[in-house]
C-alpha cells in the first residue's frame, strides 16, 4: 500500500500493525469524517505554507529542514539604529557610475561606534569640512559604488539646502516666508 510505504518513510521507527491501518476493502463513506474513525488520522505534520521554498518529501528525508537564512542588513555600520552621530574625517568627490556623469558629494565619516564609513552628501553645496559634526542615516547613493549612508541636512554642524522649495523636509529647509 502507498499510504503504509509513506508512513515508514517518514517515521522508519513507528511500527505498524497491519490491524491498525485499513484495508482498500473498509473504506469510510464520503460523509465519514476523521472523528468517526480515529485510525484515519496520520501522524504526519503538515510542512508550513508561508515557505518560499517548497521541498519534496524525498529531499526533507535526505536532507531534513534546513534554517532560512538571516536577511543581510543594508546598513550594518548602524547596528539598527535609525541615525547616529559621527565626525567627518575627509570631505570630496566622487564620479558616478557608467551611464552617469558629474561630481557627486561624499564625505568619510568616523561613527560614534568607531567605525568608518563613507556617506553621501546630498542638494546642492554643502558647508561640511573636516572635523564637523553630522548625523548619518541608512540609504544608499544608487550610481555609487560603496555609499551606503547619507548625511541628514539641518542637522548638528551640517546646514539645510538654501532656496529649497520642494521637498524641504529631506533637506532641512523652513517653509519660506510669504510676503
Amino acid at each position: 500500500m502507498p499510504v503504509q510505504f509513506l508512513r515508514r518513510l517518514v517515521r522508519p521507527s513507528i511500527v505498524f500493525r497491519n490491524s491498525a491501518i485499513p484495508s482498500l476493502t473498509s473504506r469510510p463513506a464520503i460523509g465519514a469524517t476523521a472523528l468517526q474513525n480515529p485510525t484515519l488520522i496520520l501522524p504526519i505534520r503538515p510542512i508550513p505554507a508561508s515557505r518560499a521554498h517548497k521541498c519534496t518529501l524525498i529531499q526533507v528525508l535526505r536532507n531534513g529542514r534546513s534554517a532560512q537564512r538571516v536577511r543581510k542588513l543594508r546598513s550594518p555600520a548602524l547596528a539598527n539604529r535609525p541615525e547616529m552621530k559621527g565626525v567627518c574625517l575627509k570631505v570630496g568627490t566622487t564620479k558616478p557610475k557608467k551611464p552617469n556623469s558629474g561630481e557627486r558629494k561624499i564625505a568619510r565619516v568616523r561613527l560614534s561606534s568607531g567605525k568608518v564609513i563613507t556617506a553621501y552628501i546630498p542638494g546642492e553645496g554643502h558647508n561640511v569640512q573636516q572635523h564637523s559634526v553630522v548625523m548619518v542615516r541608512g540609504g544608499r547613493a544608487q550610481d555609487c559604488p560603496g555609499v551606503k549612508y547619507h548625511l541628514v541636512r539641518g542637522a548638528l554642524d551640517l546646514g539645510g539646502v538654501g532656496n529649497r522649495i520642494t521637498s524641504r523636509s529631506k533637506y532641512g529647509t523652513k517653509k519660506p516666508k510669504t510676503a
